[in-house]
């Protein structure tokens, strides 16, 4: 099998991992290595300036070990398999970077042979592009579970991100799951890379004023001293990789400069939004992770255990969780805020911040020339940067409503509840369906309103130019009450 055949089989199968983010990482391009790593933006995203950046993001091997009830490349599953050479992978990832075709890598595998078996080829991997080609890109590296911890600690010190697939929300449908794969197996990778990261932006861990260096395979875990060292685009030997660094005036190496992330996969498993937040938040706070990744789950195998083949995938409910977990990282709310025990399921259409403020009418209205930076987060339609302008823009003199329109801030929902001056906004509707459509994107509106009609009269006909394969969420009877006696904040 040639290299473009192995690429076709292992590009598809990588596709269920999530990797759309910014780097987090910004590395200017030197003499001695080409590329660079900027934090506007990486697979497939746009950046701020309007570039399309990309990301290589393939699987080392589909060849697997283990046998996981959800996974694709699960061992019991009949599909054709391939593997990467080191050096085939590290040679695509650099022409394809020549070409302009990517801007950085994204490496993941699946257990091939063993966890530390598995880890030692991508180092190889990463070694040659970094040590070998001279390459200076974005690389994100997905480490085994398992592995020796010396790997991903070498890993980390070639790659910008390093990530450990949470996988599932719970041990018990781990154990359920994944019976391979085990709780502390998962966090003591997160727990080891959240202290080397410290460690290391600190400035007192044990490799500050080091630079990693080429060595013998053989000597990988007893730490020989290095086979090659030179800095210039001559490429390693397909079986060297990085040995302990050694002293060098004048340069620190960065230990996962972007820090470390997750990803957990959603719809496989009965745990409701509020177990999955409250896990996000816990590993937010105790891990000091950049993100959490949320997928949903695509059914590509029949068991027992998870939903049938035909069940599509959970799309909307991905989207509401990244929407809460934005409100836990960036807006200061808390995952029991947005969730309750007798309401354990984030909103069809409503949003949660949305959701937050109509079940606490007693936090408004809110003042505009008074309201502190935090409340005023935690207005609908409010965003960070639109509460950064009220307040900058207030110190020199009282907002009027013209006067939040001048300085850029969107008042479709915040309106209802805000006032200024004491005053609330001139002619504000109390029609319950424009309130609603305030409330509501165009594409909840759309599915809104086609599950009213639904309801009341189904027709083959109508919002043909919605896609087919958008599901229309169902409202629990719970939530049916609660947007049937929604209270539209209108303030005196």
């Amino acid at each position: 099998m040639d290299v473009m055949e192995k690429l076709k089989i292992l590009a598809d199968a990588a596709k269920y991992d999530a990797a759309c983010t910014s780097s987090g990482v910004n590395r200017k391009g030197g003499g001695a290595v080409m590329g660079s790593s900027r934090a506007c933006g990486i697979c497939h995203s746009f950046a701020g300036d309007g570039r399309c950046i990309s990301l290589l993001k393939v699987l080392l091997t589909n060849r697997c070990c283990y046998d996981c009830e959800y996974c694709v490349n699960r061992r019991s599953r009949v599909a054709e398999r391939t593997a990467f050479e080191p050096q085939e992978l590290a040679d695509l990832t650099w022409q394809f970077y020549r070409r302009n075709y990517i801007e950085g890598l994204f490496l993941s595998s699946a257990v091939w042979r063993s966890p530390d078996y598995t880890c030692e080829q991508m180092l190889r991997v990463l070694e040659l592009l970094r040590r070998g080609y001279g390459f200076g890109g974005y690389i994100h590296v997905k480490v085994i579970p398992g592995a020796d911890p010396l790997l991903i600690e070498k890993l980390g010190f070639l790659a910008d991100r390093i990530s450990v697939n949470i996988e599932l929300p719970s041990a018990a449908s781990l154990q359920k799951l994944a019976p391979d794969k085990h709780k502390e197996n998962l966090l003591g990778p997160m727990r080891q890379i959240r202290n080397l990261v410290a460690e290391n932006q600190s400035g007192y861990g044990r490799f500050k004023g080091i630079q990693p260096v080429g060595n013998n395979a053989a000597g990988l875990l007893q730490g020989n001293r290095p086979a090659f060292a030179g800095g210039g685009a001559v490429p390693v030997q397909a079986g060297t990789l990085p040995a302990r660094p050694r002293r060098r005036r004048g340069r620190t190496p960065q230990f996962a400069p972007a820090g470390q992330s997750t990803q957990m996969i959603i719809g496989a498993s009965p745990e409701s939004d509020r177990q999955i937040l409250r896990l996000t938040e816990q590993l937010y706070h105790a891990y000091d992770l950049k993100r959490v990744f949320y997928s949903a789950y695509v059914p590509v195998v029949n068991s027992d255990l998870l939903p049938a083949a035909d069940t599509p995938p959970p799309l909307w409910r991905e989207h509401r969780l990244y929407q809460a977990d934005w409100l836990l990282r960036f807006y200061g709310f808390r995952a029991d805020e947005l969730l309750t025990e007798t309401d354990p399921q984030l909103h069809p259409y409503l949003d949660p911040k949305c959701r937050w403020a109509l079940r606490h009418p007693e936090f408004f209205p809110l003042e505009v020339n008074r309201a502190s930076y935090d409340g005023l987060l935690r207005v609908p339609g409010l965003g960070v940067e639109s509460a950064l302008r009220i307040v900058r823009a207030r110190k020199f003199a009282a907002l009027s409503w013209d006067g939040l329109k001048n300085i850029g801030v969107v008042l479709k929902r915040a309106r209802y509840f805000l006032v200024c001056k004491g005053k609330r906004y001139p002619h504000l509707s109390r029609d319950r369906n424009v309130f609603l459509a305030d409330m509501m994107s165009a594409r909840e509106r759309s599915l809104f309103r086609k599950r009213e009609r639904d309801i009341v009269q189904p027709s083959l006909f109508e919002d043909a130019a919605l896609p087919a394969d958008a599901a229309v969420p169902c409202l629990t009877d719970r939530q049916k009450e609660e947007l049937a006696a929604l209270p539209i904040p209108v303030f005196a």
